[in-house]
């Protein structure tokens, strides 16, 4: 039996390297997010990992170990343990082991019968450019020593597939109840009982294929590019780069996923004949060592010969599945999608595009890709608040990584076209291919995965089919799912204090309207602060009911709780207006904005930016000031919640600001104070625009509004710039006009759309 004394685990040693990791963990910029149970961990026997960065090595024996407590043995590069003395001696406290360690699948074997883990790294070195498909798409490794594809290691495989031989072979002894081999085993295995070596038996060999992923991929200096360059002059490129990608990955925010896949058994089925060969072979067996010895013989006897041709048949299924596995765990990110709809666009050709239709195509990949449900999903492809501006040009992960194109000099924008370059299509060596070709880089990381590449191609089709409709119905499904997101997240017991004063009851989901045709006039309906998209709903429904096209937008933050305002701008609300405008753009010729209070300032702000379609403005009850005193007090309580939110749970003394509000079971009770200061620039920023209004407008006001000074309405009439513009006060005390039809709202605005003609006439 293989005896290696010197790769002794250190208890001590191992747990203190742990906590001093934990402690690492804490205070770079690595954000770890594990996607998987406990029991996988447990129950897994053999993980296996992709390899991209060196200090990854270390991650997989902690996540295992701060999870279950068992101790791994990792295979490491034999190099390793010839740098110096005390490296060698932390790496095999730690459980290392050398590759080149004779005997190594049996001691690893015998390892995992006695409760160990053990992480390997199948495809050997850090394959920095990640191309591991071929020509074929078939799964293999470009060699850039031997410049070629080469299949996968197969160790894992021979490790798995051999221990279950084994392990069979144990049980088939309890079966027979032959002591005296099963003792034999135990004693060689150091194990405590016969029981335990039974347990050990028939615990299945699972192997767990395991995916990290990066993201971002940084290419920028650092720290440590810096301190080589001050203290290190003329180091080799290939550890400049690993400094440069690493570096970054370490101490730049960067989210580190870790998916484990569902575990894998040797699971070949044995014929009668197989059996019986088995039965006779393991009669001369002593030792893993001889077991695992059955392919390295010389001169095979016909039985030994025929036994490997069998059991390296299951060697490669094996093989090919775990890798499969490890390739399909990759979590997938708007840098995959974007490098692939790159490297596909290049391939057909296409070396201009227009921005519009870039950002068309990327979201309508993503969206497939959602709904395909093939692949999975960095977090950020999962909220529409981090990605539904994509097809208006605005994403910060975007322009990340159109930063990064630019750098390399890979795609660059030029006024309104993306230019792609042919340097997209130089061969790189491996130590410059992160550096000068991250696009490819990403491109190779999901080209096994079949959803995203059917999602690209999917998109692509709308270059030649374009299908307007049907990016705004995808468009309103963001908007949906955006509303339920922040309904269910802002429902958490940690707000439970200001939610559980509130008193809206309906429904904040924002709605779409749509004739059976396409209408002639479509209507986007932009509700008050505080409020929710149902404050307009039944005048929607009878603007409905007349063949108009009607979206209900829901301003950011509105209709699920007060929390959900916080942290919002007024420049997040005329988002809100102009998504709106683009999902209800393709269901109609002409569109008109009918705001009230709030929405009628966004309504004024958006129309000043005169999109194609737009024709006219409805502002009912607008601000420009506000009833009451206490909004002076507002930049006060503002700075003042600043200055405080470091001693009072990162909120201020005076988080929210409460007012009884009419339609209670619509509106807000409870407002951030941050947000009513948010509503006094809207106000400024309306009052600086209003020279820019130039289309035809309604402007409507309660003479005795409670809460907009009735002032306002005149100031805006006289400050747009439109000279089709009419004034219209309602005698009431109420500022709900459109809500409860006071002074037949409805109608005069009914009216208005109505005689609104063509935008040429």
């Amino acid at each position: 039996m293989t005896d290696n004394k010197d790769l002794e685990i250190s208890a001590e040693a191992y747990d203190r390297y742990m906590r001093i990791f934990k402690i690492i963990r804490e205070r770079i910029g690595l954000n770890i997010k594990v996607h998987s149970e406990d029991q996988a961990f447990s129950d897994g026997q053999i993980f296996l990992f992709n390899h991209f960065a060196r200090f990854e090595t270390a991650i997989p024996p902690y996540m295992i170990h701060s999870r279950t407590g068992a101790y791994c043995r990792s295979i490491a590069y034999h190099g390793l343990f010839k740098v110096n003395d005390r490296l060698t001696n932390i790496l095999k406290k730690m459980g290392a082991v050398p590759n080149n360690t004779p005997n190594l699948l049996p001691f690893l074997a015998a390892e995992i019968l006695r409760g160990r883990k053990v992480v390997v790294f199948p495809e050997g070195g850090l394959i920095k450019d990640r191309k591991i498909t071929d020509d074929k798409g078939r799964l293999r490794i470009f060699s850039q020593g031997r410049q070629e594809f080469i299949k996968l290691h197969r160790g894992a495989a021979v490790l798995a597939m051999t221990l279950d031989l084994f392990k069979r072979r144990i049980q088939y002894l309890f079966e027979t109840e032959d002591i005296k081999r099963l003792e034999h085993w135990r004693l060689a295995l150091d194990l405590p009982s016969l029981d335990e070596l039974k347990k050990k038996a028939y615990k299945p060999t699972n192997i767990v294929p395991s995916t990290i992923t990066f993201y971002p991929m940084r290419i920028d200096e650092n720290v440590l590019n810096k301190g080589l360059d001050l203290f290190a002059k003329g180091i080799p490129k290939s550890f400049a780069e690993e400094v440069s990608i690493e570096g970054n990955i370490i101490l730049k925010d960067t989210d580190m996923d870790i998916r484990l896949g569902d575990p894998i058994v040797p699971n070949k089925s044995w014929q009668w004949w197989e059996v019986f060969l088995l039965k006779k072979y393991f009669l001369n067996i002593e030792s893993l060592d001889d077991l695992f010895s059955l392919k390295d013989k010389e001169q095979p006897t016909l039985l030994e010969k025929t036994l490997i041709k069998c059991i390296g048949k299951g060697i490669d299924n094996v093989r090919d599945r775990y890798m499969e596995g490890l390739y399909a765990g990759t979590t997938v990110n708007l840098s995959h999608l974007a490098s692939t709809l790159i490297t596909k666009l290049f391939a057909q050709g296409t070396t201009e595009i227009e921005k519009e239709e870039f950002h068309e195509l990327l979201y309508l990949a993503l969206k497939e890709l959602q709904n395909s449900g093939g692949a999975h999903l960095h977090r950020s492809l999962n909220a529409p608040e981090r990605y539904r501006k994509l097809v208006m040009g605005e994403n910060f992960e975007f322009e990340r990584f159109l930063n990064m194109c630019a750098e390399t000099e890979l795609m660059t924008l030029e006024g309104d076209v993306y230019k792609i370059s042919d340097k997209l299509e130089d061969d790189w060596q491996a130590h410059e291919v992160r550096i000068e070709n991250p696009l490819s880089v990403y491109a190779n990381e999901v080209a096994p995965i079949d959803a995203v590449q059917k999602a690209i191609d999917k998109a692509l089709k709308n270059l030649k089919e374009p299908n307007p409709e049907g990016l705004s119905r995808q468009l309103f499904e963001d908007e949906v799912l955006a509303y339920h997101w922040a309904k269910t997240h802002f429902s958490e017991e940690r707000f439970d204090e200001i939610n559980n004063k509130e008193t809206f009851t309906q429904s904040g989901k924002p709605y779409l309207l749509l004739p059976k045709k396409k209408a002639k006039k479509g209507i986007l309906l932009v509700h008050g602060f505080l409020a929710s998209p149902a404050e307009l709903k039944d005048f929607a429904e009878k603007l409905h009911e007349k063949g108009y096209a009607v979206m209900g937008v829901r301003l950011a933050g509105h209709g699920t709780s007060p929390w959900d305002l916080q942290d919002r701008e007024w420049d997040d609300w005329i988002g809100s207006v102009r998504r709106g405008y683009l999902i209800l753009e393709p269901f109609a010729d002409e569109i008109v904005t009918i705001g009230f209070s709030t929405g009628g300032a966004l309504g004024l702000l958006h129309s000043a930016e005169a999109p194609d379609k737009l024709v006219g403005v409805a502002s009912i009850c607008a601000p420009l000031a506000i009833q009451g005193k206490g909004i002076m007090l507002i930049p006060w309580m503002n700075r003042l919640n600043k200055v405080t939110r470091p001693f009072s749970s990162g909120h201020g003394l005076v988080p929210f600001y409460e007012k009884q509000k009419e339609d209670s079971d619509i509106n807000y009770k409870n407002s951030p104070v941050s947000t009513i200061n948010e509503f006094r620039n809207l106000m400024k920023a309306l009052k600086n625009k209003l020279p820019e209004v130039a289309l035809p407008t309604l402007i409507v006001q309660a003479t005795k509004d409670s809460i907009v000074e009735p002032e306002s309405a005149r100031k805006i009439f006289d400050g747009i710039k439109s000279k089709d513009k009419e004034l219209h006060m309602v005698e009431s005390d109420k500022h709900g006009l459109i809500m409860h039809n006071v002074g037949e709202t409805h109608d005069l605005l009914l009216s208005f759309v109505e005689q609104l003609g063509s935008r040429d006439e």
